[in-house]
């Protein structure tokens, strides 16, 4: 049995930026991890052409700003050399290869069990607080889709995508129009491939400009006034969308992102290859027969690959008695009052507030435990 002051479920980026505020204020702490390295995410499952979606000075973890001679929108590669640069300045060093089976509060006290992955025992770690910092992207979710089985070409999770080198000439369907989806269509394009991408619902899309400026509204007056400023300027630069297949949402986009963390998609070139023709937008799927996929207006298409941008799930059904997380794993209380429940239960990162939410988090707990302890 290990016993620390503190139990973090969770080595992504919340869970770093809760390490390092810990050990800026001397308070010894576990820190959990079910993969073999940190920010497994940004490490193995995100493609190569990812960038952050927001400017950086958003995208920084506590006590470290990023360097400044990094571009304001910054690529995988600099994000990882960051994280790297963070792991070594705070010292953290989680305990990799340990899946959390089992959280449970007794007598004053966190009682985590684990399994060692590597050994396949059960280990028991105590600690009189606990933080939950498993993510919003934890396991890849592929919805259930008629005939889905049958296809005979490939099937992966975006997060099984690197780069659409290797699908050069093939005739790919990307099914999902998060931004995600909306790279790895432009990426596929780029690369050669004929590519299609399903979007199922509507969606806002904006520029990156457009998207740091209703972010700077934000700040400064309200939700309403930046999703009318973000609504107006994006069908000024973008136009009627919904002639090329792409419905806009009735409520604004940061409406959206804080009701039920739908973000909008950033532009990274595809409104002119859709414009162009060259990526094809299409409705839902309603069944596939082998190579033939068929989509709720009737049209049938036959595919080579099928690219699933679908999200995650998100689940800790093992921590008993519940109180600070939903069904899906995400804090019950709307940010900035979603970090902190009872018992020393505190949770980094899980509001849909991306990385500067986290960042905010991790200050709030670790500051909170110091008062407590």
């Amino acid at each position: 049995m290990e016993k620390a002051t503190v139990s973090i479920v969770g080595a992504g980026p919340s869970g770093m930026a809760t390490a390092a505020y810990l050990h800026s204020l001397s308070i010894p702490y576990i820190l959990l991890e079910r993969e073999d390295c940190y920010a497994s995410l940004w490490q193995k499952h995100t493609y190569d052409r990812v960038h952050l979606h927001l400017p950086k000075q958003l995208c920084t973890l506590p006590l470290l700003p990023m360097p400044s001679h990094y571009p304001t929108y910054v690529p995988r590669r600099l994000f990882l050399d960051y994280l790297n640069d963070y792991v070594t300045r705070f010292h953290i060093r989680p305990i990799y290869r340990r899946s959390v089976e089992a959280a449970a509060y007794d007598d004053g006290e966190w009682k985590i069990e684990a399994k060692n992955l590597d050994s396949g025992e059960l280990e028991e770690y105590r600690s009189r607080f606990l933080v939950m910092a498993t993510g919003i992207s934890t396991d890849p979710s592929i919805p259930e889709i008629k005939g889905l089985g049958s296809f005979t070409g490939e099937v992966l999770h975006s997060t099984e995508y690197k780069n659409g080198e290797r699908f050069a000439g093939k005739k790919v369907l990307v099914v999902g129009s998060g931004n995600s989806g909306m790279e790895i269509a432009v990426d596929l394009a780029d690369c050669g491939a004929t590519t299609s991408i399903v979007v199922r619902s509507p969606v806002h899309v904006v520029s990156r400009r457009i998207s740091a400026m209703a972010i700077a509204l934000i700040t400064y007056t309200s939700l309403k006034w930046a999703d009318i400023f973000a609504t107006v300027m994006s069908r000024i630069v973008f136009g009627d969308l919904s002639k090329y297949g792409i419905q806009r949402p009735k409520k604004g986009p940061y409406a959206l992102k804080d009701e039920i963390g739908k973000y909008p998609v950033i532009d990274a070139g595809v409104v002119d290859k859709i414009k162009s023709g060259v990526i094809k937008v299409l409705p839902a799927i309603s069944g596939i027969k082998g190579k033939c996929v068929i989509f709720e207006n009737e049209e049938e298409c036959s595919y080579d690959v099928l690219i699933f941008c679908t999200g995650y799930n998100r689940s800790t059904k093992w921590l008993k008695e519940d109180y600070l997380l939903n069904d899906d794993g995400l804090a019950k209380n709307a940010y900035p009052n979603n970090w902190k429940g009872t018992n020393g239960l505190y949770c980094a990162g899980l509001a849909r507030m991306g990385i500067y939410g986290a960042a905010i988090d991790a200050e709030k707990i670790a500051h909170h435990i110091k008062s407590q302890i």
